[in-house]
């Protein structure tokens, strides 16, 4: 997954400003952002629904940008990935060189954790709580340095838990869960359609703070079965949830409601059963001609409320 790069200003302000604003976005994203009191909130019943940054690749993704578009969509929870948080920091700026891994480690070393502090309270003054942090920095081939780091930077984004790819390697799963028990920081392993019932048994027997990261789409698309019972099965160990629509048998991302994946029912289990852990709006079916990420954004959101009304 790659961050990309936009701006994407307020554009509260005068009369005149407001209405460029409505004929530039619908609706639904003008009454989003003008009328949730200045904070948006995406607390629908009891379902905490945020987003993933990567929703937002398509467009630039510095943190105060990415800010604006939760604002935007009336999403008041955050799934963040590293580059904007490193960035904001003062991480040194991504290069092809070989040495740029090196670069990278060095810093972390010395990371300010005053820039992540910052960072949360510019977040949840905002009305957005940072639950999750996914950096590139949880691998085999980084030190344990970098690894201290991540947990540290996420304590300092308020998170409650950092997600990685779930490597193959159970030795990584194995340190990284005694990493996540010494920080007291869970670590959400995200699987993509490798998926099957049992494929986080290890991880999870491992430590206590090794935990799942479920993407229901991948999921529907790796089984061809429903995540219900996984999810009631497993509840207790599942930090966050990806929430995106699939077809059976490894089949495409499809605009909500048109795929395989039971999104509906999911999210009437979380409500009914109040798990606490958040439903992650990924966007990652192709944006229609005439739209952004950010409209796309809103429309996986009421279908989220809808679901959840």
């Amino acid at each position: 997954m790659k961050e990309h790069n936009v701006s994407r200003r307020q554009f509260l302000g005068t009369g005149i400003l407001a209405a460029a604003g409505m004929a530039l976005a619908s609706k639904t994203a003008f009454a989003s952002s003008i009328f949730a009191d200045g904070k948006p909130n995406s607390m629908i019943n009891g379902v905490q629904v945020g987003v993933i940054t990567y929703s937002f690749r398509s467009m630039p993704g510095t943190a105060e940008q990415l800010l604006q578009y939760c604002k935007d969509c009336n999403i008041s929870a955050i799934e963040l990935m590293g580059d904007a948080a490193e960035a904001y920091a003062g991480a040194p700026k991504w290069d092809r060189s070989a040495d740029f891994a090196a670069k990278m480690a060095e810093w972390r070393m010395n990371a300010p954790m005053d820039k992540f502090v910052e960072l949360r309270k510019m977040y949840n003054d905002a009305g957005v709580k940072i639950y999750a942090w996914k950096p590139n920095a949880l691998g085999a081939k980084n030190t344990d340095a970098e690894i201290n780091y991540a947990f540290n930077a996420a304590k300092a984004l308020g998170c409650s838990h950092v997600t990685v790819e779930l490597p193959d390697d159970q030795e990584l799963t194995q340190r990284l869960g005694d990493k996540a028990t010494e920080h007291k920081i869970y670590v959400g392993y995200h699987a993509h359609t490798q998926a099957t019932p049992e494929l986080w048994d290890v991880a999870l027997g491992q430590s206590e703070y090794n935990a799942i990261n479920l993407d229901i789409g991948h999921y529907v698309a790796g089984t061809s079965t429903s995540p219900v019972d996984f999810i009631l099965k497993n509840s207790d160990r599942i930090v966050s949830m990806h929430i995106k629509d699939r077809k059976f048998h490894d089949g495409v991302n499809m605009p909500w409601g048109q795929g395989d994946t039971p999104i509906k029912e999911v999210l009437a289990l979380m409500k009914k059963k109040k798990y606490k852990f958040p439903a992650t709006i990924e966007l990652e079916y192709k944006i229609p001609e005439g739209s952004d990420a950010v409209k796309e954004v809103i429309k996986c959101r009421d279908y989220a409320k809808n679901a959840l009304s």
